[in-house]
């Protein structure tokens, strides 16, 4: 082969190098081929914030927070952690995260969040979204003089989870119910001392038998306590107990119980039913039984039985002496 010929061989072999790479390059510069993963872009674009319960000491803040996905194909997990600043001493107050699962691209999701928080002063409220533990966008919103927000009246945090019914005195087809009322704190702070009124209806006239007004008494957070009244109906009637508790002229709390002196029961293999009789009488419990301090249980335990230490040093010299005299 001739020296002309190899030169052509090698100029038409660079040229069509050249165009290749020319069309490599005008491929991914005309954006024809993407990467294999896009990345993604967030927005957080706004949030919203009301309050939800406010209380005397502590409000419930609902915050809703808008998030935007820009770009990214990839269905990667995001979540978002919500936290509260108090703006006074700049300390991190509150904090609380939700799991989102994906967001696709182009959709925006709304999420709500609820933070529990002390109602003084004002907070900085951040909301950051997070893409497999990367952080990827983040927002915030600012409130002010939540101890200017009044308290919600009918929010006293007491509730009745039970009632018990004790059987006093059964006398001229009257009986003397005790009604233990169970009442539980279930707020963040010590309840006031509310009215209580107890009425006792007869279940099917709804005739009222009796009532009885009581005081809660102040209730620590948490706690629990057993407030007692007396009720006294007519035999051999089924009763609604209903518990009523007053904060001034408002009823902010109501329970229920039942007291079945007459009850109907079903009658096995037959279609029909037929009034159970019940013995008040068999029921009558006259014998005060009271829960035991725990100074008092605590004292018992100390005395339980041996010598305490003086009357010890006394019997000890009384037999020094007597052994010395008929030494």
């Amino acid at each position: 082969m001739s020296k002309l010929e190899t030169r052509s061989t090698q100029t038409k072999f660079l040229k069509n190098l050249f165009l290749v790479l020319f069309i490599i390059a005008f491929t991914f510069g005309s954006g024809c081929v993407k990467n294999f993963e896009e990345k993604s872009y967030y927005n957080v674009r706004n949030m919203d914030i009301s309050a939800e319960r406010t209380g005397a000491a502590f409000v419930d803040l609902n915050v809703t927070t808008y998030i935007e996905k820009s770009q990214g194909d990839t269905a990667k997990n995001t979540s978002l952690l919500l936290k509260a600043y108090s703006r006074e001493s700049g300390l991190l107050e509150a904090q609380k995260k939700i799991e989102l699962g994906v967001i696709n691209k182009g959709n925006t999701k709304s999420v709500s969040q609820v933070l529990t928080l002390p109602k003084t002063g004002g907070y900085d409220l951040r909301s950051v979204l997070f893409e497999e533990n990367v952080q990827k966008s983040s927002g915030e919103i600012k409130v002010y003089n939540l101890d200017a927000l009044p308290a919600e009246v009918q929010e006293t945090g007491l509730k009745i989870p039970e009632m018990d019914f004790r059987v006093k005195k059964v006398e001229d087809r009257k009986v003397l119910v005790e009604n233990d009322i169970y009442l539980t704190n279930e707020g963040r702070e010590t309840s006031k001392d509310f009215r209580m009124l107890v009425k006792v209806r007869e279940m099917d006239a709804g005739l009222l038998a009796d009532k009885a007004w009581t005081r809660t008494g102040e209730i620590r957070p948490e706690a629990t306590v057993i407030q007692s009244v007396n009720l006294t109906m007519p035999d051999q009637y089924n009763y609604v107990v209903e518990v009523l508790i007053w904060n001034d002229n408002k009823i902010v709390e109501r329970g229920e119980g039942y007291i079945r002196l007459s009850p109907i029961v079903e009658v096995k293999d037959k279609n029909t039913i037929k009034t159970r009789e019940i013995q008040t009488s068999e029921f009558e419990n006259i014998v005060e039984t009271g829960m035991i301090p725990e100074e008092e249980s605590t004292a018992k335990k100390e005395s339980a039985p041996g010598l305490d230490l003086p009357l010890s040093a006394i019997l000890l010299c009384s037999a020094a002496i007597l052994r010395r005299r008929f030494a």
